[in-house]
């Protein structure tokens, strides 16, 4: 569930792998299997992700939290496109 929904937000956010990766000191490639979920995730590299990804860490143990934080994602953007149309 955690990875799934760092990438999920990662993903709305519109931020790459490779802005993730430098962030916590990682290759693309290692970064890549933490959000598979095939390599473990530190805590500490955790709370890195969160403040690049601008969310509370909190926001990947429950999928109703990472849901609103997309949706708000989503509404911000919508708003924003419809302002420079």
């Amino acid at each position: 569930m955690v990875y799934e929904n760092v990438k999920k937000i990662r993903v709305a956010r519109g931020i790459t792998k490779r802005h993730l990766a430098k962030g916590i000191n990682v290759t693309e490639m290692t970064y890549g299997r933490i959000e598979n979920g095939t390599s473990k995730l530190s805590a500490e590299h955790l709370k890195v992700i969160a403040t690049l990804l601008g969310v509370h860490v909190a926001v990947f143990f429950e999928d109703k939290l990472t849901d609103s934080v997309i949706n708000e994602i989503k509404n911000v953007s919508f708003q924003v496109e419809r302002q420079l149309a």
